[in-house]
């Protein structure tokens, strides 16, 4: 009799006791800092988003910040739309400080309201074409594009990003 109560009791403990759920997986860490993107390099980057703005007929401002946001570098295309010289640095400030491309902002906001709260956070833009610049491994700065769609800014952008490799 002993025994089968305490084989009851183990059996009712184990069915009470909270069913263990799975944890989601961590996130990966943030991309560590690293130096400023220097002229040269910001040069570089930029020149590549023109010439990729260009090769399509777009006309684009481009920004190239350091990672605290701070502008290294600017360059316009003639014919870019006003707007755009601010929004391009808002996209670059943005992809350097948040460390994440703009478009991860765009992404969120469309999967519905419990992204809402990202419209509430300083300096972020919910637009492609901001994206961080990352040599081995750490973030140097970002480039930020306006002047097209959000597809055509990225693909700018892009081209700057690849120029860097």
């Amino acid at each position: 009799m002993r025994k089968f109560a305490l084989i009851s009791l183990a059996a009712c403990a184990a069915f009470a006791a909270p069913a263990q759920a799975q944890q989601p997986a961590a996130p990966p860490p943030p991309v560590p800092y690293g130096e400023t993107i220097n002229l040269e390099q910001a040069k570089l980057v930029a020149d590549a988003a023109m010439a990729e703005a260009k090769k399509n007929n777009w006309f684009m401002a481009i920004t190239v910040v350091g990672p605290a946001g701070d502008l290294v570098y600017f360059a316009k295309m003639d014919n870019t739309q006003y707007a755009s010289v601010t929004i391009s640095q808002h996209k670059a400030r943005a992809a350097a400080t948040f460390r994440r491309p703009t478009k991860a902002f765009e992404e969120n906001l469309a999967k519905g309201p419990e992204f809402i709260y990202q419209l509430t956070l300083d300096g972020m833009i919910g637009s492609q074409g901001g994206v961080p610049l990352i040599v081995g491994g750490k973030l140097i700065g970002a480039i930020g594009c306006s002047g097209g769609t959000g597809p055509q800014d990225l693909q700018s952008c892009m081209a700057g990003v690849n120029a860097l490799k």
